[in-house]
């Protein structure tokens, strides 16, 4: 009886885990479509009438090179449900990173999803560090066919060590994983956070803070 129990409780916490992320579908397909009066609403998306799909709909144009001309050298060209109506309620979606010789893909998260890498061409070091108390990195240089993962909601980030361009491709547990770039967020945010918060958290003078919050924080994405 006690090993009923416990299994019933290891399911529930299961169903608990899973209903937290991208829902489960109950049919074969979930096109989402910004019409309210004839879509059924799904986890942030309305959906399409079944019988009013098409191909288009679960198809996405030449995922091409990015423009790595701005100051961290990289570019992140992201296929998510916004782009791909295909992808809602499917739980997936992917990006295209595109590096110039010595690009970087700065320290960000996903808070909605797990993130695996494949190098398409070139060497990149990636990595992430774990969450407190450790706050451990696990890091790797990736040379072209290597694959790494970088799991949900850590932070992580790619540097293109060689000396010409590199290109990634990225696999998302999520239809719609969301990212957040730390530096940007942190002092790059709108409206500014407390300058006596920022001097307490990273033990440094007011004039730092100052200088980083008047930086321009380049978005890749």
């Amino acid at each position: 009886m006690k090993a009923i129990y416990f299994l019933v409780a290891l399911l529930a916490l299961a169903s608990s885990v899973a209903s937290a992320y991208d829902p489960s579908p109950l049919q074969d397909f979930c096109v989402a479509i910004n019409d309210i009066k004839t879509g059924v609403f799904v986890n942030g998306k309305f959906c399409k009438d079944p019988k009013l799909a098409k191909p288009e709909d679960f198809f996405f144009y030449g995922l091409k090179e990015g423009n790595t001309t701005n100051p961290l050298g990289s570019k992140v060209t992201a296929v998510n449900v916004d782009m791909l109506p295909g992808l809602n309620t499917l739980g997936i979606s992917l990006a295209r990173i595109d590096f110039a010789p010595k690009g970087l893909n700065p320290p960000h998260t996903h808070p909605r999803g797990t993130e695996i890498l494949v190098v398409i061409e070139g060497n990149l070091l990636v990595g992430f560090v774990t969450s407190n108390p450790e706050n451990r990195l696990f890091t790797k240089v990736l040379n072209k066919g290597d694959v790494f993962v970088f799991p949900i909601g850590l932070i992580h980030f790619q540097l293109n060590v060689g000396y010409s361009n590199a290109v990634a491709i990225a696999g998302l547990s999520s239809q719609n994983p969301g990212v957040i770039t730390i530096a940007n967020a942190v002092f790059g945010s709108n409206p500014p956070i407390s300058i006596d918060v920022l001097t307490k958290a990273f033990q440094v003078d007011k004039d730092v803070i100052e200088y980083l919050q008047k930086q321009f924080w380049y978005d890749n994405n």
